[in-house]
């Protein structure tokens, strides 16, 4: 059985070092106060989130990360055939607006509905980006 000593407090550096503040250790109680925040790292006293909530979460975002695989490589081989000059920035952005939306997805995990809608809002460009490797 595993035990956990209270008394023990762990200190790092890494708050200095890293962008952000970086990862508390301890719970900071004026910042955990602050619950209008959407888009946050979650605190050590945070509750975890349900493991249904995380496995679906996780795969809509696996499905989304493999759906850019197959269009990188449609795309690869446009690219190859001879594409525009526009073809690649524009399915590039595309891409990484779909990114955006599941970064922001997983990182407001603890909200009710904002990281299904940001999901949902992933997708369209995602589907985009493949209707436009596929029919270019």
């Amino acid at each position: 059985m595993t035990t956990v000593d209270h008394r023990r407090t762990a200190r790092t550096e890494a708050a200095e070092i890293t962008p952000f503040g970086g990862w508390e250790i301890t719970p900071n109680p004026a910042a955990s106060a602050d619950h209008a925040a959407l888009f946050r790292f979650p605190a050590a006293d945070d509750p975890a989130p349900t493991t249904v909530r995380l496995l679906s979460m996780s795969l809509y975002a696996a499905t989304l990360g493999l759906a850019g695989v197959g269009v990188g490589l449609c795309a690869l081989v446009n690219v190859v055939g001879g594409a525009a000059a526009w073809f690649m920035p524009a399915l590039a952005s595309l891409g990484l607006s779909s990114v955006a939306g599941a970064v922001g997805a997983v990182l407001s995990i603890h909200r009710r509905a904002l990281p299904w809608l940001l999901l949902l809002a992933a997708t369209v460009p995602m589907a985009g980006a493949g209707l436009l490797a596929a029919l270019y």
